[in-house]
């Protein structure tokens, strides 16, 4: 069956006609799908297979902030990239924890959790949601008081469109230097790349937590030899300066062989730009922007590891490069510890804490259109992963749900059980899961608010 497309897309300016969309849809017997960014891997913001209406929150997208307490609330519509740009304009002192997209959308990436470049020393910006307003399934716009702290558990990382509609978080800043220290070092086969990103996992997680150590594997054509080989590129943040950072990496990671050459000081603001690849002396307005990076067609995958992955499997996932479109496919190892560590796994849904050296985020991309060409990329990259399971975590191979992949499992598309649900939901949220389900039965009982992986009510 195709998808469908939407029989009316909604754009609130104000929260009543969100009000009024919730009751014309159960009216009308029609589903309604929320969009706040676009970057949805599985297209169920704006994509179905029955009847179905999209409330798209763009223009929802104020920020408030206030510097004296550290806070703001920001509508779910606003992106990442307006969230930091509004904060740096306040502030040099003060930023958020979040994702590295600017234009990822505030709403679906805070209700799923955030891992960005700060999460080691600050968490994911699920963790510092001090507040929210809700509209539920009745229309009643709920705060975090009157909601009360079962559901405000549920949207800090047990996605939010399950439950209602978030069009409103409060969140706390976090305190940063004025300068950061960046820098973005390849190493290939040739120079060693396959010892030294089995050393970087002794090291990611346990390393000062002020540095996150981020690393994307990669093949491409060599300038230097015209050959086709493999990239492992160390794109990191440091909270400090470089004369701070130098000899921690000399202690703790010699083999990179990072020099003062390699590295750039900069505020904090420009490690946004940095990261989302624009050139340097791009100017901040870009990061206002809501156009998104184009991929026309892209599938993507998880994994936590939970042990390093030896040298022979690092070299099985070579021969697998190897084979893809040079550049076309990556493998992002964003590493774990410090301030994720000091989380209870049952704080928020969000579970992946103590235990995960690394989260494993495999993307593949192509240009060309028709089904036989997208099965084999796909194909490929399901292929990767069945490769990967006995490096990764077991019982269940957890995953994270900002990554969202309708391979690991789906609902019905209305009576959904709970033992069917439990093969995707496990995996994102472990036993947050059924805690999840309750608080769904309570405030969601006829299961108005769905897709094909949302939280399913007891029914």
């Amino acid at each position: 069956m195709s998808p469908m497309k939407p029989l009316v897309i909604v754009t609130p300016f104000h929260e009543s006609q969100i009000q009024a969309a919730i009751y014309c849809s159960k009216r009308s017997g029609i589903q309604i799908r929320v969009r706040s960014g676009g970057h949805d891997y599985e297209g169920l913001s704006y994509v179905s297979e029955v009847p179905f209406a999209i409330v798209d929150m763009r223009n929802l997208r104020s920020i408030s902030i206030d510097t004296k307490d550290k806070t703001a609330w920001v509508e779910t519509g606003a992106t990442l990239g307006q969230l930091y740009y509004t904060i740096a304009s306040k502030s040099k002192t003060l930023a958020f924890t979040a994702g590295v997209c600017p234009t990822v959308g505030v709403g679906g990436h805070m209700s799923g959790g955030g891992y960005g470049m700060l999460s080691r020393r600050h968490g994911i910006a699920a963790d510092h949601i001090i507040d929210a307003k809700v509209i539920d399934v009745n229309g009643r716009i709920l705060d975090r008081k009157s909601m009360g702290e079962d559901l405000f558990w549920a949207i800090r990382g047990g996605g939010g469109t399950s439950f209602g509609i978030v069009f409103a978080f409060k969140i706390e800043l976090i305190v940063i230097p004025q300068t950061v220290t960046v820098f973005n070092v390849t190493r290939t086969l040739e120079q060693n790349a396959t010892q030294i990103v089995h050393r970087w996992q002794y090291v990611a997680d346990k390393i000062d937590e002020n540095l996150l150590l981020r690393l994307f594997l990669r093949s491409f054509t060599s300038s230097r030899n015209g050959k086709r080989t493999i990239g492992a590129f160390f794109t990191s943040l440091y909270l400090g300066r470089v004369d701070d950072l130098l000899p921690i990496m000399q202690e703790k990671f010699p083999e990179l062989g990072l020099v003062k050459e390699d590295c750039t000081e900069i505020p904090w603001i420009e490690s946004v730009l940095f990261f989302a690849g624009f050139p340097r002396n791009t100017s901040l307005d870009v990061l206002t922007s809501r156009v998104p990076l184009v991929r026309p067609y892209f599938k993507g995958k998880s994994d936590y590891a939970m042990e390093p992955i030896p040298e022979h499997g690092l070299k099985g996932i070579w021969k697998f490069l190897d084979v893809e479109n040079e550049n076309r496919a990556e493998l992002q190892f964003s590493p774990y510890g410090g301030r994720l560590n000091d989380y209870s796994e049952f704080e928020i849904p969000f579970p992946h804490r103590a235990g995960n050296i690394f989260m494993i985020h495999y993307l593949v991309s192509w240009d060309k259109p028709g089904k036989k060409e997208s099965q084999r990329h796909v194909d490929w990259i399901r292929k990767l992963y069945s490769y990967m399971a006995p490096y990764v975590s077991k019982s269940p191979r957890t995953a994270y749900f900002n990554y969202r992949d309708l391979d690991i499992g789906m609902n019905n598309e209305r009576n959904t059980s709970f033992k069917q649900a439990s093969v995707w939901g496990f995996k994102y949220f472990k036993n947050n899961f059924r805690r999840l389900v309750r608080v769904k039965t309570e405030v969601d009982p006829y299961n108005f608010f769905r897709n094909e992986q949302s939280i399913p009510p007891l029914s």
